[in-house]
C-alpha cells in the first residue's frame, strides 16, 4: 500500500475516534474530537499532494480517497443530527448524495469511462466544510464551561440558531443541485457506460 493509501486509511480510522471522543462525557475529549478532524482533514490535502508529487496515483487510490472523505464529513453531518444541530432529512439528502455520486465517479474510473468533475461541487465542497467546522466549533464551546467563558458570547453571535439552521439548509441544497447538475453534465458518458455493462452481461449469458 502506497503512502497516501496509507494516509488514507488512516483517515477512515480516524472517523471512529473522532465520534467516540465527540459523544464523551468529557469537555476535554470533545476538545480533542475536533482536533482529530482537524487531523484527519489535514491528512486529506496531504494524500493527494503525496500522490501528485511523487507519482502514487492509482485506481485503487482513486477509489478509496473520496470515499475516505465522504465517511469523514457523513460522520459529522450524522453527529450534528444526533446532537440535534442539523435535521436528520437534511442529513441524509447529503450522506445519499455524496456517497452516490462517488460510487458512481468511482465506477466509471474503474470502466476507465471517467466522468466530467462540474465546478459547482467545489462550492458545495466549501459551504460543507464551513458547517462543519463552525457546528464543531459552536458544539465544542458549549459543551465545555472554560471554553464558554471565554468564547461563548462570540459563538452566540456567529452560530445562533437560525444562522445555523440557514447554513445547513444552503449545504443541503447546494449538495442536492451539484449532484443533480452532475448528473444532467454526464448523462450522456453514463449512459454508455451502464448500456455497455448491460450488453456484456446478456452476451455472457447467451454464451
Amino acid at each position: 500500500m502506497s503512502p497516501p493509501n496509507q494516509l488514507t486509511l488512516l483517515r477512515i480510522i480516524l472517523t471512529p475516534v473522532f465520534v467516540l471522543l465527540l459523544f464523551s462525557d468529557s469537555p476535554s475529549n470533545k476538545e480533542l474530537a475536533l482536533l482529530v478532524y482537524c487531523l484527519a482533514a489535514v491528512t486529506d490535502w496531504y494524500d493527494g499532494w503525496v500522490a501528485r508529487q511523487w507519482g502514487y496515483v492509482t485506481h485503487w487510490g482513486k477509489f478509496l480517497d473520496p470515499l475516505a472523505d465522504k465517511v469523514l464529513t457523513s460522520a459529522a453531518f450524522i453527529s450534528f443530527s444526533v446532537i440535534g444541530y442539523a435535521d436528520a432529512w437534511m442529513v441524509w439528502v447529503i450522506v445519499v448524495r455524496d456517497f452516490f455520486i462517488t460510487l458512481l465517479r468511482s465506477y466509471s474510473v474503474y470502466k476507465n469511462k471517467p466522468v466530467e468533475t462540474i465546478r459547482f461541487a467545489k462550492t458545495k465542497t466549501f459551504v460543507q466544510l464551513v458547517v462543519i467546522y463552525l457546528f464543531l466549533v459552536a458544539y465544542v464551546v458549549r459543551s465545555s464551561p472554560s471554553l464558554y467563558s471565554s468564547f461563548g458570547y462570540w459563538i452566540e453571535i456567529v452560530a445562533p440558531k437560525n444562522i445555523m439552521f440557514g447554513l445547513m439548509l444552503t449545504a443541503t441544497v447546494f449538495t442536492a443541485g451539484s449532484g443533480i447538475i452532475y448528473l444532467v453534465q454526464n448523462w450522456k458518458t453514463l449512459k454508455e457506460l451502464f448500456t455497455t455493462d448491460a450488453r456484456t452481461v446478456e452476451t455472457e449469458q447467451s454464451n
